[in-house]
Protein backbone atom coordinates (compact mmCIF):
# COMPACT_ATOMS: atom_id res chain seq x y z
CA UNK A 1 0.00 0.00 0.00
CA UNK A 2 1.30 3.72 -0.84
CA UNK A 3 1.19 6.54 1.10
CA UNK A 4 -1.39 8.14 -0.66
CA UNK A 5 -3.56 5.23 -0.54
CA UNK A 6 -2.96 4.62 3.32
CA UNK A 7 -3.95 8.14 3.79
CA UNK A 8 -7.10 7.79 1.81
CA UNK A 9 -8.02 4.45 3.23
CA UNK A 10 -8.42 5.88 6.77
CA UNK A 11 -10.09 8.77 5.92
CA UNK A 12 -12.29 6.71 4.47
CA UNK A 13 -12.35 4.84 7.38
CA UNK A 14 -12.57 7.46 9.74
CA UNK A 15 -15.04 6.13 12.33
CA UNK A 16 -14.24 2.65 11.17
CA UNK A 17 -13.19 0.06 14.14
CA UNK A 18 -14.95 -3.08 11.75
CA UNK A 19 -12.38 -5.11 10.08
CA UNK A 20 -8.03 -4.90 9.76
CA UNK A 21 -5.42 -2.66 8.75
CA UNK A 22 -2.40 -4.08 7.23
CA UNK A 23 1.43 -2.92 8.44
CA UNK A 24 1.99 -0.51 5.60
CA UNK A 25 -1.43 1.50 6.07
CA UNK A 26 -0.57 2.17 10.05
CA UNK A 27 2.69 3.17 9.92
CA UNK A 28 2.37 5.17 6.92
CA UNK A 29 -0.70 6.96 8.38
CA UNK A 30 1.68 7.10 11.18
CA UNK A 31 4.12 8.98 9.06
CA UNK A 32 1.05 11.18 7.68
CA UNK A 33 -0.05 12.17 11.15
CA UNK A 34 3.73 13.21 12.46
CA UNK A 35 4.08 15.31 9.32
CA UNK A 36 0.84 17.07 9.53
CA UNK A 37 1.09 18.00 13.64
CA UNK A 38 4.38 19.39 12.13
CA UNK A 39 2.34 21.66 9.51
CA UNK A 40 -0.66 22.31 11.70
CA UNK A 41 1.24 23.48 14.86
CA UNK A 42 4.24 24.99 13.31
CA UNK A 43 2.13 27.02 9.98
CA UNK A 44 -1.51 26.96 10.97
CA UNK A 45 -1.51 27.10 14.73
CA UNK A 46 1.87 29.31 14.66
CA UNK A 47 1.88 31.36 11.41
CA UNK A 48 -1.41 32.06 10.79
CA UNK A 49 -2.83 32.02 14.28
CA UNK A 50 -5.61 30.05 13.94
CA UNK A 51 -5.95 27.67 16.63
CA UNK A 52 -9.72 26.72 16.23
CA UNK A 53 -8.96 26.01 12.77
CA UNK A 54 -5.69 23.80 14.07
CA UNK A 55 -7.86 22.35 17.13
CA UNK A 56 -10.07 20.52 14.03
CA UNK A 57 -7.83 19.36 11.89
CA UNK A 58 -5.91 17.97 15.11
CA UNK A 59 -9.23 16.04 16.41
CA UNK A 60 -10.47 14.90 13.08
CA UNK A 61 -6.63 13.19 12.30
CA UNK A 62 -6.74 11.90 16.06
CA UNK A 63 -10.37 10.17 15.27
CA UNK A 64 -8.44 8.41 11.71
CA UNK A 65 -5.21 7.28 14.02
CA UNK A 66 -7.09 5.94 16.85
CA UNK A 67 -9.49 3.86 14.30
CA UNK A 68 -6.62 2.75 12.29
CA UNK A 69 -5.01 1.51 15.33
CA UNK A 70 -7.90 -0.77 16.37
CA UNK A 71 -8.37 -2.02 12.81
CA UNK A 72 -4.19 -2.73 13.47
CA UNK A 73 -4.58 -4.40 16.59
CA UNK A 74 -7.54 -6.17 14.96
CA UNK A 75 -5.19 -7.91 11.97
CA UNK A 76 -2.68 -9.39 14.41
CA UNK A 77 -5.82 -11.12 15.91
CA UNK A 78 -6.37 -8.92 19.23
CA UNK A 79 -9.14 -6.92 20.28
CA UNK A 80 -9.20 -2.75 19.98
CA UNK A 81 -9.45 -2.69 23.61
CA UNK A 82 -5.66 -3.82 24.31
CA UNK A 83 -4.82 -0.31 22.92
CA UNK A 84 -5.21 0.87 26.12
CA UNK A 85 -1.95 -0.95 27.02
CA UNK A 86 -0.16 2.32 26.06
CA UNK A 87 -1.69 3.40 29.46
CA UNK A 88 1.32 1.27 30.78
CA UNK A 89 4.59 3.44 30.95
CA UNK A 90 6.99 3.08 29.04
CA UNK A 91 6.03 -1.08 28.85
CA UNK A 92 2.65 -0.37 27.16
CA UNK A 93 4.75 1.54 24.99
CA UNK A 94 7.10 -0.93 23.60
CA UNK A 95 4.57 -3.74 23.48
CA UNK A 96 2.37 -1.46 21.65
CA UNK A 97 4.86 -0.37 18.87
CA UNK A 98 5.93 -4.44 18.84
CA UNK A 99 2.71 -5.61 18.12
CA UNK A 100 1.87 -2.66 15.40
CA UNK A 101 4.72 -3.71 13.85
CA UNK A 102 4.09 -7.27 13.70
CA UNK A 103 3.26 -9.21 10.60
CA UNK A 104 -0.94 -10.06 9.65
CA UNK A 105 -2.44 -13.14 11.02
CA UNK A 106 -2.38 -15.53 8.19
CA UNK A 107 -5.58 -16.14 6.97
CA UNK A 108 -9.05 -15.29 8.05
CA UNK A 109 -9.31 -14.37 11.92
CA UNK A 110 -12.71 -13.04 13.95
CA UNK A 111 -12.47 -9.73 12.36
CA UNK A 112 -12.82 -10.09 9.09
CA UNK A 113 -10.47 -11.39 5.97
CA UNK A 114 -6.62 -11.13 5.60
CA UNK A 115 -6.03 -7.42 3.81
CA UNK A 116 -3.29 -8.93 2.03
CA UNK A 117 -5.51 -11.33 0.72
CA UNK A 118 -3.45 -14.68 2.09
Amino acid sequence: MSFVDAIKTCFSKIVTIDGRARRSEYWWFFLFVEIANLVINGIINGAIGAPTVAAIISLIISLCSLTVHIRRYHDIGKSGWWILIVLIPLVGWIIDIVWCAKDSDPGDNQFGPNPKGM
